[in-house]
């Protein structure tokens, strides 16, 4: 799997895989507003230039946020994630960051373990923040200090 920029292109095919797997889906206008606004947006491509995944970041005042990232259900439970996150958190270091945040929803198990595996903690709840069938769910906030050492032992884990 080859990590590689998000591309206007690619907006029609990231939006539909987003709709698949959130609840809550962004919408094509989202993707496209953030590759506009210059924030850190990049694929995961297969051999056959099939997109597997995603992830955006926004980086500013030493601090990351990873706003969004995806796996298609297919992909899931073979490292694809973690490629994409460790991916996300080596940029994040390269322009700055000193920590990283996320938000994840509280039923989402499979994600939580990836980010506490990789040495995320919780740090708060965000009451109602994500849309989903019933009404609205509640998100975790997770943190992690970044530093060189631990993005290289992320790098050697993949």
């Amino acid at each position: 799997m080859k990590v590689r920029p998000m591309l206007a292109e690619d907006l029609d095919a990231v939006a539909e895989m987003e709709a698949h797997i959130s609840p809550g889906p962004w919408t094509r206008g989202i993707f496209r507003d953030c590759l506009q606004a210059g924030y850190e947006a990049w694929v995961l491509e297969g051999p056959d230039a099939m997109l597997t995944g995603f992830g955006v970041l926004s980086v500013g005042a030493a601090e990351a946020h990873i706003l969004n990232l995806g796996i298609a259900p297919t992909y899931r439970r073979r490292g694809h994630g973690r490629q994409m996150l460790a991916h996300l958190l080596h940029r994040a270091v390269q322009l700055g960051a000193q920590r990283a945040f996320l938000e994840v929803r509280v039923s989402n198990a499979g994600a939580q373990n990836l980010y506490r595996a990789l040495g995320f903690h919780e740090i708060g709840v965000r009451l109602n923040y994500y849309r989903n069938v019933e009404g609205r769910e509640d998100a975790l906030v997770l943190s992690l200090l970044l530093s060189h050492s631990q993005m290289d032992r992320m790098s050697h884990a993949q």
